[in-house]
């Protein structure tokens, strides 16, 4: 039977491969169309996304959609999802067990959707594509595997613990729009030279002697 996202939100909702999907009120697959162009990645539920089964419910995920608008785009336009997908007790960071368990989920999310653009919200889905950086350092700083552009962010509740980040925050999200443009400017078809007709040929030749 082919894959699907439906099939893999089935499988979250009643996982039970790490301690996660025992302290859990609903597992949060993500959401978001089957052909976005781009996919956010965010590091796990909290509270609220863990009542709802929802990723980015919160104050987090109302920042993240004013964000959004400010790209001219909407929630509705986006997959978002995490690199773990039950809520760490007390909103903990993921343990290395929890991000193995879920990590084949996310994949396979990944190999359907095929995005263009995978944006990494926080260090731990940065680590990713990533591996040893901080994000610190290198946010709004895309690397580009292929043809997709990896783009790796401050998470947005980082950001509204720390509102001297606000206005990078913007500069990098506008990024964005630049590389689906960069892509979309390479896959235009390009002009054709312009026919010669036969008058014009023959003055080529005749001027060359």
């Amino acid at each position: 039977m082919p894959d699907s996202l439906d099939t893999i939100a089935a499988e979250v909702r009643i996982c039970l491969r790490c301690p996660l999907g025992k302290g859990r009120t609903h597992a949060v697959p993500g959401e978001g169309p089957a052909n976005a162009r781009i996919m956010f990645i965010g590091e796990g539920p909290g509270y609220h996304e863990d009542m709802q089964g929802r990723p980015f419910v919160g104050a987090s995920g109302q920042y993240l959609e004013e964000l959004l608008a400010g790209i001219r785009l909407r929630r509705r336009d986006v997959f978002i999802a995490n690199v773990v997908k039950c809520r760490p007790p007390g909103n903990r960071d993921p343990e290395p067990v929890e991000l193995t368990a879920c990590r084949d989920y996310l994949d396979r999310q990944i190999a359907l959707i095929q995005p263009e653009v995978i944006i990494t919200l926080g260090r731990f889905s940065m680590q990713r594509y990533f591996p040893g950086q901080s994000i610190t350092r290198i946010h709004g700083q895309p690397k580009r595997v292929g043809d997709v552009f990896y783009l790796p962010l401050f998470h947005p509740a980082a950001v509204l613990r720390n509102p001297e980040w606000r206005t990078q925050m913007l500069a990098d999200f506008a990024r964005i729009p630049q590389l689906l443009a960069e892509l979309d400017a390479e896959r235009a078809p390009k002009p054709s030279a312009p026919a010669q007709d036969e008058d014009d040929e023959n003055y080529t030749q005749l001027s060359l002697f």
